[in-house]
């Protein structure tokens, strides 16, 4: 009689397990997929900061789903909304690893090329018109770097286009710096130095409007190096394509 009851009420404990295992799962599920919807309706209303709240804790609490992947890139777009470039480039070199067939991959460069233009943003120096090209142009250069490799990469992206727009704007931004090098050479003697730095935009940089003032400064620095014939080209340039120039 000991062993059959002992018997029934094993039995009885492992139905019992088995039957509240599922019960857990579909309890569990619900709770994700409520979690992920709420997430869903922060986007979409612009509560950014409670949206990154929530997906960093579905990340953390889940880190194995059914939403997992998209959790991640939803939680990239909401850090980049709020303005956290570290934790946003951090998720994005993790999904990048982590994912490397994953279809979305262009829309993940994309915006890693938009939070390396955020950081290189500055809302106080464009409020007040502060000229910003002596500037480490670090962030601007990896900008433009990852949309180059966006178009590369995936030139039939539905982001190649965007991309292809601020690499424009980028590149006139670096064009910049390296102008206000040039000109540090040039005010220093340093000629050769200048006028290297100055072909080096027309290189990098064409179709920038700084590619004038870059010619201006190889006719005066061949100028003063007595280099005549180096000046007389760039001269030629200048006056071709820039009909008002000083050249």
């Amino acid at each position: 009689m000991r062993l059959v009851v002992a018997a029934v009420l094993a039995s009885v404990v492992i139905l019992s397990g088995c039957s509240s295992k599922p019960k857990e799962q579909i309890i569990e599920r619900s709770t994700i997929e409520h979690m992920y919807e709420t997430s869903q309706v922060y986007l979409d209303v612009g509560r950014f900061t409670e949206a990154a709240q929530l997906l960093t804790a579905m990340s953390t609490r889940y880190p194995f789903g059914p939403y997992t992947q998209q959790v991640q890139l939803d939680l990239i777009y909401a850090l980049y909304k709020i303005g956290d470039q570290d934790k946003a480039l951090s998720h994005i070199d993790r999904f990048l690893q982590l994912n490397p067939n994953h279809a979305d991959l262009d829309y993940v460069r994309y915006m890693r090329g938009l939070v390396y233009q955020q950081a290189e943003f500055s809302i106080f120096q464009d409020m007040f018109n502060i000229d910003r090209s002596d500037r480490s142009p670090y962030y601007a250069q990896r900008a433009f770097e990852e949309f180059g490799e966006l178009l590369r990469l995936y030139p039939s992206s539905a982001y190649a286009a965007d991309a292809q727009a601020r690499m424009i704007g980028l590149s006139s931004r670096l064009a910049k710096h390296e102008l206000s090098v040039a000109e540090y050479y040039q005010r220093r003697g340093a000629f050769l130095a200048a006028a290297n730095r100055a072909k080096a935009i027309l290189e990098a940089h064409p179709n920038t409007p700084e590619q004038k003032q870059a010619l201006e400064i190889m006719v005066h620095s061949y100028q003063q190096l007595g280099l005549t014939e180096q000046s007389e080209d760039a001269k030629g340039i200048l006056q071709a394509n820039f009909a008002n120039s000083r050249g």
